[in-house]
């Protein structure tokens, strides 16, 4: 069986590949076989990626809406679009995590001309940057111009001190992230001139996605309780995490949401985030 990628290139189905997507979501067995099941009953030939996986979504929400909204992950990272400006906050909070200390959106004047940051970090007495490619397109990857041209922009800003973080500091490395992937090419320009990479599947083991997980800290798009306004809404009032919202859950009020709609959204949030509600 053969079925058609968001590209429009045929490849074989991978029945293995969505069976670990659904296990990932925290799916059990049951409902995975379920899915599974249901799913094969409505397979044929060239049937789009997109249409399984929108089946496969709705399937789980039958089971739990925390598990569909893990599954729908990378769309919800995607859904920080348009232009990235949320995605380049909710990789600041994911660093945050992690025990740095953010600044986003700086300009920074370099050696040659004035450059836009989209984060800094800081860990102890190191500083670093990163740059953040939001592609709104699945299958738009980050070729090997990305870091060529980044690193022109890291070598200019490079050597100089910075009045950040409430002191004088150097830039002494360079991260790029994306919400996609990077080609083999730019992997490999980038090991060689010394610039961090993190994708949704690189580097292995330690990727976007892997982070996201282990950190629990999810987009509040990816809430399956919630209209895409809705969510809009939200992330106008810099909650960009379910977290967030946890914390702020008075805003589910303020954006109009009735005491049921708020209870069933607050029980998905906890359950996604493995808090006891």
């Amino acid at each position: 069986m053969k079925v058609t990628k968001f590209s429009g290139e045929l490849v074989l189905f991978d029945k293995e590949k969505l069976q670990h997507s659904l296990r990932k979501s925290g799916a059990d067995e049951n409902a995975v076989l379920q899915v599974m099941h249901e799913i094969d009953k409505q397979l044929y030939e060239g049937i789009p990626t997109k249409k399984i996986y929108k089946l496969a979504f709705q399937l789980l929400k039958n089971f739990s809406n925390a598990h569909a909204a893990r599954y729908n992950l990378r769309s919800a990272v995607q859904a920080l679009g348009p232009a990235g400006f949320y995605f380049e906050k909710f990789i600041a909070k994911l660093f945050e995590l992690e025990g740095y200390q953010t600044q986003t959106n700086l300009i920074l004047d370099g050696k040659c001309i004035s450059h836009e940051v989209d984060v800094l970090l800081k860990m102890e007495n190191m500083v670093s940057m990163i740059e953040c490619k939001f592609h709104g397109n699945q299958d738009t990857k980050s070729d090997v111009k990305v870091p060529l041209y980044i690193l022109s922009r890291f070598n200019d800003l490079k050597g100089k001190d910075f009045s950040v973080f409430n002191a004088n500091y150097q830039i002494s490395q360079c991260w790029i992230v994306t919400n996609n992937r990077f080609t083999d090419d730019a992997i490999k320009f980038a090991t060689c001139s010394n610039l961090s990479l993190l994708s949704w599947d690189y580097p292995k083991g330690n990727s976007l996605r892997n982070k996201i997980d282990a950190a629990q800290i999810y987009p509040v798009t990816c809430l399956t309780t919630l209209t895409q306004l809705e969510k809009d809404k939200l992330l106008m009032q810099e909650l960009i995490t379910v977290k967030d919202l946890i914390k702020r859950s008075e805003w589910l009020s303020k954006i109009g949401l009735s005491k049921n709609r708020i209870k069933n959204c607050l029980n998905e949030a906890y359950q996604l985030c493995n808090v006891i509600y």
